[in-house]
């Protein structure tokens, strides 16, 4: 692996910088990276590189940066991440709940990254079918910057809601928040209740929880009733990403040639406009003109 250049250090410590802004502290702020100290984050910081591996520099690198800039690619505002990002924002200014229901590949993930690399006080906790309410408390402290170690489920997110009711306009995203399991599920009703009006919520997925709703609905399954009311018994639909957003993404990212474009948008067509396809594309573009 190649050594990085000093460009590539200062790359890292400017996004370093933007992502401690977002944190009342570096110490929180390292409570939320993993395997990153407060004096690294701090020598780094004031550009005291000599002591810092090019390993750790690149794992920072890992978990600072949005996964658009670590694939090297521009984002493009399309019609999915406008409608996202204008969700997110309501939520946050009015401390709402919201769930966000849209296609796999429409753009929710770099919705939410691009959202909250630039506004402070916006977490992101990734999702999935394995959490156990410990996980999802835990990682939703690491998300938020506090140390977990030492204490149990109830202190921790007794700390978890201090914290937020602490700051100015708060927004929680849980993306994927549809592969929560039911246990994991009325957890979110317990967060509410003592975040009411103090904090925004965010819940991103594809359209599968409509589904489990109506199901959980109709057999009266616990927590169910209180979740639908208190996400306003409704979904928020995103429009699919069309052949000019495809467009717009392949251009600003340099795919401008009448033959890449056409098949990159006719590829695109086939999987109902799918970003991620997009986005493969046009790296394998790009490696081949490189080549």
């Amino acid at each position: 692996m190649a050594t990085l250049l000093m460009n590539e250090k200062n790359e890292v410590r400017d996004m370093l910088k933007t992502y401690c802004n977002r944190y009342p502290s570096q110490n929180k702020a390292a409570a939320s990276l993993h395997g990153v100290s407060a004096g690294t984050i701090s020598s780094i910081l004031n550009g005291k590189y000599e002591n810092i591996s090019d390993e750790m520099f690149r794992n920072i690198y890992s978990q600072v940066s949005t996964p658009h800039q670590a694939a090297g690619l521009q984002i493009v505002e399309t019609t999915a991440l406008h409608e996202i990002t204008a969700a997110m924002q309501d939520a946050q200014e009015w401390q709402d709940v919201t769930w966000v229901v849209g296609e796999s590949g429409c753009g929710k993930t770099t919705a939410a990254s691009v959202y909250q690399s630039s506004h402070k006080e916006v977490y992101t906790l990734l999702c999935s079918e394995d959490m156990k309410k410990g996980d999802f408390v835990r990682e939703l402290a690491a998300v938020i910057g506090i140390n977990a170690n030492g204490h149990n489920i109830r202190e921790i997110l007794s700390a978890i809601i201090t914290r937020i009711i602490q700051m100015d306009s708060p927004l929680l995203i849980f993306d994927e928040g549809d592969k929560l399991n039911d246990l994991v599920f009325h957890y979110f009703i317990t967060i509410y209740n003592q975040l009411k009006d103090k904090a925004g919520i965010i819940f991103l997925s594809t359209s599968y929880i409509e589904k489990r709703m109506e199901s959980g609905l109709k057999h009266n399954k616990k927590g169910y009733q209180e979740i639908n009311s208190r996400i306003g018994r409704k979904f928020y639909k995103i429009s699919k990403n069309t052949a000019n957003d495809v467009y717009a993404v392949c251009v600003a990212n340099g795919i401008k040639e009448d033959k890449a474009l056409e098949n990159i948008i006719q590829d695109a067509a086939s999987y109902e406009n799918d970003m991620r396809r997009v986005t493969k594309k046009i790296k394998i573009e790009k490696k081949r003109r490189a080549a």
